[in-house]
């Protein structure tokens, strides 16, 4: 996170000094007492309390925070304001920063933070919190969606664990974004650490409580999710809180078959056999737990038997890989799956823990599969599956198109599963020309995990189906120059036009020649228009002309637009077996308005190719 500091204090000790220091000085090490910090439990009270500095996160609004002296709780002295931009604002999208101090405080004797708050309009502010030392954030705590309205109210944002914050530096945070695109302001005052005897039964889980196993292999890598801290407060409520993984204690069963990290990292180190991953914080027991059965050394997917020259790789180390932008989008707010991609002797897996849906993307460029024809993959599910586990896939293309299909995935977790699909039996994959993502789906709701390795598509032999496009270029027109209002032809200067105007239309639009004559190209039409560059009188015209292809469209129709708008389609005899030389007359889109033409539209399906678009007498 990117951030900009105000009143930030630095200080510099000259080298020599220090060296000084270190050598005219000789001490019994076994004399020295552990350093102390001050336990000052205020932020800010009337002020900023002794040596916290203040820093606006990246993105914000940098002056969104100020020391307000009018609206104060209790007539103090002053109070801390906070003015959220409206949506749009050049300064910032939202208001947010941290407020810390450069030495560490020590918070063990304290089991709450408290504040009062008050803001223009009934609003709930996104984050508030404390631990956000711009640093490790190692025992950041903070609530979410933070009701607040016109008047004081007092909240409380429990610390799980208070004998881990003696050495603390982020002493508050807050994050808000605009309400319904509007900006208002809040105020927070007396903002402190507090000794209450009424916060009562706290409730920690991790993996969102439940008792888990997952089968694994040395190397693998999981972080332990779905941690959770509810405590009962004073009001009688439950008050959830979102805390770092740090305040848990975690253990392993075993550390010579799965070792856990301070994060709730777990590796796996040894096997065959068996761990079970705990936790708990302070002295109340986290409820949940994670077995892991490791298989020892990892079982690899066979490798795939592919020519080179027939595959295009978007996850594999036997061949080059397409550019992806991501293998894990982590698609907010609705996604769960979590990645723990890693490598084993070499080999480079995929690894989708938490599993709900995941998405790879890649766009950058995206793919032509035109003459692939399969779609292949090594999925290994290291938990036993019910006989009902079933996985979507979704190829998506730059047109919007989607195709998709489900396999039934085996009740097995002792070797790889391939999925080989043909392209052609995708239902409503009507394009390959332009893919760009992939999408797993948890269809059946009942997978939590697997590993992916060589993904890519291929082509099994099958020739390439011959180019749908015309073999020679449109017909070159005869009519007299002086008779001709040109929008786009080779043979005529054009008026100024817009050949691609952005409608939110679906349709490709480009460019193509045609043994050296320009052609206008729609693929994947759904609707598409030309915007003239002025509005023209055409009303002494007596025609349109165009010339139009296509070997796939089932139905195609063309407008004229004047303003209103007021449009009349004309429908064109699709398809062809060869360039159609068309010349509608200008009363077949009556009532439109000859004198006042600004836009020409297409609208059907297919691929057409389109030349020699003319008004002439």
């Amino acid at each position: 996170m990117k951030t900009t500091f105000f009143n930030r204090l630095i200080k510099l000790f000259p080298i020599a000094a220090l060296s000084i220091l270190f050598f005219s000085c000789e001490r019994d090490l076994d004399d020295l007492s552990p350093v102390t910090y001050p336990s000052n439990p205020d932020v800010f009270i009337d002020g900023f309390s002794a040596g916290l500095n203040y820093a606006a996160f990246g993105g914000s609004v940098p002056t969104a925070f100020d020391v307000d002296t009018r609206e104060t709780y209790n007539n103090s002295a002053a109070s801390m304001r906070i003015d959220v931009p409206d949506a749009g604002d050049p300064r910032g999208a939202y208001a947010g920063g941290t407020y810390f101090t450069e030495s560490g405080r020590d918070l063990s004797g304290f089991n709450a933070l408290t504040f009062w708050a008050k803001a223009t309009q009934s609003a709930n502010i996104d984050v508030l919190g404390f631990g956000n030392d711009l640093g490790e954030n190692k025992f950041q705590v903070s609530i979410s969606n933070v009701g607040v309205n016109t008047s004081w109210a007092k909240y409380i944002i429990p610390i799980p664990d208070p004998s881990r914050l003696k050495a603390e530096r982020g002493m508050f945070f807050y994050s808000e974004g605009p309400e319904d695109g509007k900006g208002y302001t809040f105020w927070l005052d007396e903002v402190k650490f507090e000794k209450l005897g009424t916060i009562a039964h706290p409730h920690y889980t991790i993996l969102n409580g439940e008792e888990q196993s997952e089968t694994s292999f040395v190397g693998v890598t999981k972080t332990v999710s779905g941690l959770t801290s509810i405590f009962n407060m004073p009001t009688g409520i439950n008050q959830a809180i979102n805390l770092a993984p740090a305040y848990f204690e975690f253990s392993s069963s075993d550390a010579s078959i799965a070792s856990v990290d301070d994060f709730g990292q777990v590796t796996i180190t040894g096997g065959p056999g068996s761990a079970k991953i705990s936790a708990r914080v302070g002295d109340t027991p986290a409820e949940g737990s994670l077995t892991i059965l490791s298989q020892g050394d990892f079982l690899f997917a066979p490798a795939p038997e592919l020519e080179a020259d027939q595959v295009i790789s978007l996850f594999s180390d036997v061949y080059a890989n397409h550019p992806v932008n991501y293998y894990n989008g982590y698609w907010e707010p609705y996604q769960t799956t979590l990645s723990a991609d890693f490598e084993v002797a070499g080999d480079h897996l995929l690894h989708y823990t938490d599993f709900n849906f995941v998405g790879i993307e890649f766009s950058a460029p995206s793919i032509d599969a035109s003459e692939m024809t399969n779609l292949y993959m090594d999925l290994f599910f290291p938990n036993a599956l019910p006989a009902n586990a079933v996985l979507k896939f979704e190829i998506v293309d730059e047109t919007g198109g989607t195709g998709s299909f489900t396999v039934n995935i085996p009740a097995q977790t002792s070797d790889w599963f391939r999925v080989d699909k043909a392209l052609d039996e995708v239902a409503g994959l009507n394009s390959r020309s332009a893919l760009f993502q992939l999408i797993f789906v948890n269809e059946s709701e009942n997978i939590s995990s697997f590993y992916a390795d060589n993904i890519l598509f291929y082509n099994d032999g099958t020739p390439p189906p011959p180019p749908v496009e015309p073999a020679a270029p449109a017909p070159t027109p005869a009519h007299n120059a002086d008779d001709v209002m040109a929008i786009f032809s080779d043979a005529y200067t054009d008026m100024p036009a817009n050949l691609n105007p952005d409608w939110g239309q679906a349709t490709v639009v480009s460019t193509v020649q045609i043994q050296g004559n320009n052609t206008l190209k729609y693929s994947n039409l759904n609707y598409q228009g030309i915007e003239l560059g002025s509005s023209q009188d055409v009303s002494a015209m007596g025609f349109l002309h165009l010339d139009f292809w296509s070997a796939n469209s089932t139905g195609v129709s063309i407008y004229l637009i004047s303003p209103g708008p007021v449009e009349t389609a004309y429908v064109l005899q699709v398809p062809t077996d060869g360039w159609v030389s068309l010349d509608i007359p200008l009363s077949a889109f009556s009532p439109v308005d000859l004198n006042d033409v600004i836009q020409l539209k297409f609208d059907g399906n297919g691929d057409i190719y389109l030349d020699n678009i003319y008004f002439r007498k």
